[in-house]
């Protein structure tokens, strides 16, 4: 996986999120699948940020699907931990989207987890252009 962070590339965008105490595993810490929702609740923030309805999308037949995940569990989030989730994302040709995210806490800004996701999208359920996605994220839709 690419090391952005170290690179210096700038996040697109954060939202702030707090562990809550279900989460936890029987080691009390956050299990690790619980990771994919963070980073799924960050992504669906992104696109309301960005003026896009998620279920408006799924409602006209437009669905981004993760077709790949890939995760490096660095350091665990523990009961109350508060942190950060950042993203940004590129165009990966016609029909794909690769969403870049790490989970930062806050109290020391360390860096917990780190995440790459590829999307494809689905119109009517077959795999189709993502113009429609892209422009959005771009900025230039209404969707």
């Amino acid at each position: 996986m690419n090391q952005e962070r170290q690179q210096g590339l700038e996040w697109e965008f954060s939202c702030e999120m707090e562990v809550r105490d279900y989460e936890l595993d029987s080691q009390g810490i956050v299990n690790n699948s619980i990771y994919f929702n963070y980073f799924e609740h960050a992504r669906h923030k992104f696109l309301q940020a960005r003026g896009v309805d998620f279920s408006f999308l799924q409602e006209n037949g437009i669905d981004p699907v993760v077709v790949r995940a890939e995760i490096d569990y660095l350091v665990s989030l523990r009961s109350t931990d508060q942190f950060m989730v950042h993203l940004r994302w590129e165009q990966k040709g016609r029909m794909r989207t690769v969403f870049h995210q790490e989970i930062t806490r806050v109290s020391d800004s360390k860096l917990m987890t780190r995440a790459k996701f590829i999307v494809a999208t689905l119109v009517n359920k077959k795999p189709a252009h993502a113009k429609a996605l892209f422009e959005a994220l771009e900025g230039g839709s209404s969707l």
